[in-house]
C-alpha cells in the first residue's frame, strides 16, 4: 500500500490499520534494523526522555514521530526493562493535543515521588501565526502504569529575557526541595540553562540563570541535565550554533558536559571548568542520566542528529539509542563505560593473539554483523595501527590510532551508503596513549559505539554497509603492533 498521508502533521490515531500495517511491514523489511538497541517500531525516533527506576524497573521513554522518518508532531513513546539490556515495548506514554501540547509532547524528565513516576515534559504549541509558545508540563504514572496528564502547566509562561526557546525540563529533589533546570535561549540569540525550584512538583518557582563562564557558547542550550557525582557539580547539555575547529565541534549540534564545584543552589553559581564533548564520534545528541538503585549514574543518548537525512529514512524510520553507559570522574572528566548487564548478550567466544606488521590480517570466526569485540594493541613501532570492520572488498569501517600524532581516528569514509558527509566522514581526537590502546567495539546491524581505554573516550557512529559486510581485519603500517582480541557473537 502506498503511504500517502501527511507524515508531519498526521496523528497517529487518525490513521487506518491497514496504512499502519503497511508502515510496519516496510519498515520490517529494512536490511538494517537494530538486533540490541531501542529503535522505533515506525517512524522517528529521537531524544530519551524519563529516565528512570520505578516500581522494580527501569522506565524509558523517547520522543516519537510515529508516520514517518521526520520530525513532525511527537509522541513519548515508553519502553521498560528489569536489566537495561532487554527493553519491552510498552507503547504510547504521553499523547499531544491539549492546548498545553497542542503541537507536540516535547522533551523532558521524571522522578519517583511517593509511590507514583512524575514525568515533566515541554509542551510545544503554536499560535495562528506560527508562533511557538511552550508549557513546561507535568503528568504521572501510577504503579499500573496508568498515565494520566496535570490539568494544565505547571509553569505557564516564559521569564522576561528569555526567547519562546525554552524546553527540556530535568528534575532533581535535594533535601526537601525539588529543582528543575530548563534549556533556554536569552532574547540576545544566546544559550544558557536556568533554574526552578518547587516544594511538591506542582507549584514551581522561577529561581533564576545557572551562571555559568560560558556567556556566548551557542545560540540554544537543549536537554540540561544537572547532577551531583563524586562530590562535583555536572551540568550535561547540547549547545546549538558551535562552530567547528579542528578536532572538536564537527557535527551539526554537539553534546558535552562542564565539570566543577557543586552548584549554589541559592546564589546559582557553577564554578567549572571547560566543556567537554561527551562523544567523538558522529551520531550522539541530546543524552539523559538517571541514578539507578545501586548508585550508579548511567547515561543514554540519542544515536542520531536533528536536521540530516539517513538512508533507513526511504524505510519508513530513523535512528536508535544508544547503550547505557555507567558515568564516573576521573582526573576532572567524564569517563564512560558500557554495564556490565551487557555481558548478558554474550554468546560465542572467539579469542587470537598474534603480532603484525606492515600487513593487514584476518582469522577464522572474526567476522559478523552483530558483535562484541574487545582489541588491546601493545608495543607499537608503527606509524598507525587499528581494525577494519563491517568489510568487504569494496567497504570498511576504520578505527585507528596515529602514533606519531598521538591521534585516534574512526573512518566511515567507505562504511556503505553514506550519510551526513557534509559534515566530513572523520572524526578525531587526540590521545597521549601510555603503552597500549584498547578498543571495545559494539558492532550492531548498522551502528558502532566504541569505548577507547576502557571509557576515556567514546567514539558512536551509524553506519550503513551492506549486508556481505562482515569482514574484520587488523592492520599496522611502518611497523609492527603486537594484538590480542576477543570477540562475542550477540
Amino acid at each position: 500500500m502506498e503511504w500517502s498521508i501527511d507524515k508531519k502533521n498526521q496523528r497517529i490515531e487518525n490513521v487506518s490499520q491497514a496504512e499502519m500495517d503497511a508502515l510496519v511491514a516496510k519498515v520490517n523489511h529494512c536490511s538494517w534494523r537494530q538486533t540490541f538497541h531501542v529503535q522505533p517500531v515506525t517512524g522517528l525516533l529521537n531524544d530519551p526522555n524519563g529516565f528512570s527506576f520505578f516500581n522494580g524497573e527501569y522506565h524509558l521513554f523517547y520522543q516519537w514521530h510515529p508516520l514517518g522518518p521526520v520530525h513532525g508532531l511527537k509522541y513519548w513513546y515508553h519502553v521498560k526493562s528489569s536489566d537495561l539490556v532487554h527493553w519491552e515495548n510498552v507503547g504510547i506514554g504521553l499523547e499531544p493535543g491539549d492546548y498545553f501540547d497542542s503541537h507536540g509532547a516535547y522533551s523532558g524528565s521524571a522522578i519517583a515521588y511517593k509511590d507514583e513516576l512524575y514525568l515533566f515534559y515541554t509542551g510545544n504549541t503554536r499560535d495562528e501565526d506560527g508562533i511557538r509558545h511552550p508549557y513546561q508540563c507535568m503528568a504521572v504514572m501510577n504503579q499500573s502504569g496508568d498515565i494520566k496528564k496535570f490539568s494544565g502547566p505547571v509553569i505557564d509562561h516564559v521569564p522576561e529575557g528569555y526567547t519562546e526557546h525554552f524546553r527540556d525540563p530535568k528534575v532533581w529533589k535535594e533535601g526537601n526541595t525539588f529543582y528543575a533546570v530548563i534549556g533556554a535561549q536569552r532574547t540576545n540569540n544566546t544559550g544558557c540553562v536556568v533554574l526552578y525550584q518547587s516544594t511538591d512538583l506542582v507549584d514551581w518557582t522561577f529561581a533564576g540563570e545557572i551562571q555559568t563562564h560560558l556567556d556566548s557558547f551557542g545560540y540554544m542550550w537543549e536537554c540540561p541535565d544537572y547532577f551531583t557525582f563524586q562530590d562535583q557539580g555536572v551540568l550535561i547539555f547540547s549547545p546549538q550554533g558551535l562552530e567547528a575547529v579542528e578536532g572538536v565541534y564537527q557535527n551539526i549540534y554537539q553534546s558535552g558536559y562542564i565539570i566543577g564545584e557543586k552548584l549554589d543552589l541559592n546564589e546559582r553559581t557553577f564554578n567549572h571548568g571547560d566543556f567537554h564533548e561527551l562523544d567523538r564520534g558522529f551520531d550522539f545528541y541530546a543524552p539523559q542520566t538517571m541514578l539507578d538503585p545501586n548508585g550508579r549514574r548511567i547515561l543514554i543518548g540519542w544515536m542520531g542528529l536533528p536536521d540530516i537525512a539517513y538512508p533507513t529514512d526511504k524505510s519508513g524510520w530513523a535512528h536508535c539509542l544508544t547503550l547505557p553507559r555507567e558515568l564516573s570522574i576521573e582526573n576532572d572528566k567524564l569517563i564512560q563505560k558500557p554495564i556490565h548487564e551487557l555481558q548478558s548478550l554474550r554468546q560465542r567466544e572467539y579469542r587470537v593473539t598474534d603480532s603484525i606488521s606492515n600487513e593487514a590480517k584476518s582469522y577464522r570466526d572474526f567476522l559478523g554483523e552483530t558483535y562484541e569485540l574487545i582489541v588491546e594493541f601493545d608495543d607499537a613501532d608503527s606509524s598507525e595501527f587499528g581494525i577494519e570492520f563491517r568489510a568487504n572488498k569494496e567497504e570498511k569501517t576504520v578505527i585507528k590510532y596515529d602514533t606519531i600524532n598521538k591521534k585516534i581516528t574512526l573512518d566511515r569514509t567507505s562504511s556503505g551508503e553514506a550519510v551526513g558527509v557534509d559534515y566530513g566522514t572523520k572524526r578525531t581526537c587526540k590521545l597521549e596513549a601510555a603503552d597500549q590502546i584498547k578498543f571495545h567495539l559494539f558492532v550492531d546491524t548498522s551502528s558502532v559505539e566504541i569505548f577507547v581505554n576502557d571509557g576515556e573516550e567514546v567514539f558512536t557512529a551509524r553506519i550503513f554497509p551492506s549486508q556481505d559486510s562482515q569482514d574484520i581485519r587488523f592492520f599496522a603500517k611502518d611497523g609492527a603492533v603486537e594484538m590480542k582480541a576477543i570477540k562475542w557473537d550477540y
